[in-house]
């Protein structure tokens, strides 16, 4: 039964590994910001970046969630060095090879104006004269550090980066370091979106 399982979004702030172990005693890690015991994180953000985690006790969610076939949409708001040209957006929205692959296809936009984000702790270092800019990308895997290598190898690299939606479910009100409980709609969404039967489409 779902009332079994206990289910977690966690904003997690910059700094922190996505981990309850601790390997270095410089470095803040999941346990210092959520005392549920046995709770693990889906998927994981890099230390250096920020925003939405899902944790659950629930193995089987947990596995199909973090496998390739299901395919499901990780939202990020990206800063990046300088502003990428429409050529860069393009190659970014259709895909780029990023050593031995190559990326699926990417929801890509230049935003307008800088998002509303909490202030990053450290702050990001600013390059005097050099622009930055805002992108919203949405992915549909999530190989290791890729945002950042896509961004890269356009030519932009990203300063910031800042995981906003997993499929359905969102940061919404949570600050960076709090974490709240899935609502019974939210857990019923997030089993419909990993039942076997479903096939994941790709834009």
């Amino acid at each position: 039964m779902m009332n079994e399982y206990r289910y977690i979004i966690f904003y997690k702030p910059y700094g922190v590994l996505s981990q309850f172990t601790k390997d270095s005693p410089n470095r803040s890690t999941l346990k210092d910001y959520i005392e549920v015991a046995d709770v693990y994180p889906v998927g994981r953000l890099d230390w250096d970046s920020e925003g939405l985690l899902l944790l659950t006790n629930n193995g089987q969610l947990q596995h199909r969630l973090s496998h390739p076939q299901f395919g499901h949409e990780r939202t990020y708001l990206v800063q990046v060095e300088r502003i990428p040209d429409a050529e860069a957006l393009q190659k970014l929205q259709t895909g780029v090879q990023i050593q031995d692959y190559r990326t699926r296809p990417t929801k890509v936009r230049l935003l307008s104006e800088e998002p509303l984000l909490s202030d990053r702790d450290p702050p990001i270092r600013f390059r005097k004269n050099v622009p930055t800019a805002w992108l919203e990308m949405t992915l549909t895997e999530g190989k290791n550090r890729q945002v950042r290598r896509m961004t890269a190898v356009v030519g932009f690299p990203t300063l910031r980066l800042v995981r906003i939606a997993i499929a359905h479910l969102k940061l919404d009100n949570l600050q960076p370091g709090q974490w709240r409980e899935l609502t019974l709609e939210q857990i019923k969404l997030l089993h419909n979106l990993t039942k076997p039967h479903k096939k994941s489409i790709y834009f």
